[in-house]
């Protein structure tokens, strides 16, 4: 079931998929009539000309399905937080830039001799990695070997010009975006492209607090499936029913039962009192359950 779940949306270009932590996070997205080569055995592989994503099929993985309130007072967001054990989860945790030689793990044949760097920004289910077979790049990244990215200026400074591929890898796989960097005051180019925010690694958190993983778990990677009010590029659509269902039925299964007790009662008129032990936390649960489900009972009833 879980892999027809990875496999379904793997095909499926209205979904997109994340790894990293907060603060530090690559993207892969691709457009419906994009050329793309897709696995599905041994590993879920799907490679673009822009970038490529690798899922592995963990026994231990456990989706998290979740929903929350956006900005946009008329739709909300949605995710599913694909998450292990912390002792099976966890990575190097490196803090300084380190040479990792070959990279004999990349999707792509042609990319495996290119050198991989970790660029040391720590966190503990993800690793933060770019990736040159450029001499001038890698030069660049020997040269800032052993100290801390953020605070190497020269790095900093020139990586965007250099753009090397950038790779994020967890233990449940990794995402390889091959675009160029946007510049500080660009913008993303569409399609799979990196977020590395000194601003936000500074919080130390591992994922967004919106984000609901279980408590001695982390979540390495994330499948987004298709929004029914929004375009992959975040641009509003008009309201796909068929979407909408298809994410009820994976929050039905890998959901917060107190959340959706939450919408139930708008949709079937209910309060949203709890009476158990842990009625703090189920209240507040259910009462973001609420509010999401008055926004999309507008929708569903049309």
């Amino acid at each position: 079931m879980l892999r027809d779940l990875l496999v379904d949306h793997i095909r499926d270009p209205g979904a997109s998929w994340a790894c990293g932590r907060f603060g530090a996070i690559a993207e892969f997205h691709r457009d419906p009539d994009e050329p793309v080569a897709i696995a599905t055995d041994p590993s879920i592989v799907a490679a673009t000309g822009r970038g490529a994503i690798r899922l592995e099929l963990l026994p231990e993985l456990r989706p998290v399905a979740y929903e929350t309130i956006s900005s946009c007072i008329e739709s909300w967001g949605q995710g599913v937080a694909l998450c292990l054990p912390k002792a099976a989860a966890a990575m190097s945790g490196r803090t300084v830039v380190t040479e990792l030689g070959p990279d004999r793990e990349a999707v792509r044949p042609q990319d495996r001799d290119a050198i991989l760097f970790d660029l040391g920004l720590g966190g503990e289910q993800a690793e933060v990695c770019v990736r040159s077979a450029d001499p001038e790049a890698i030069e660049l990244l020997r040269a800032a070997c052993g100290r801390p990215m953020l605070e190497n200026g020269p790095l900093m400074h020139r990586l965007p010009a250099i753009s090397p591929h950038r790779v994020f890898c967890s233990r449940m796989g990794r995402v390889e975006v091959y675009q160029p960097i946007a510049p500080p005051d660009g913008k993303s180019p569409e399609g799979p492209h990196t977020h590395v925010l000194p601003r936000l690694l500074a919080h130390g958190r591992l994922n967004a607090a919106t984000v609901p993983v279980p408590e001695g778990w982390l979540a390495g990677m994330s499948l987004f499936p298709a929004h029914p009010l929004l375009r992959a590029d975040g641009e509003p659509t008009a309201f796909d029913a068929a979407r909408y269902q298809s994410f009820q039925t994976l929050m039905e299964r890998y959901g917060d039962p107190a959340l959706l007790a939450g919408k139930r009662a708008v949709f079937e008129a209910n309060d949203v009192g709890t009476d158990d032990a842990d009625a703090d936390v189920n209240a507040r649960r259910r009462a973001l359950g609420f509010r999401i489900g008055q926004r999309q009972a507008k929708w569903v009833r049309g």
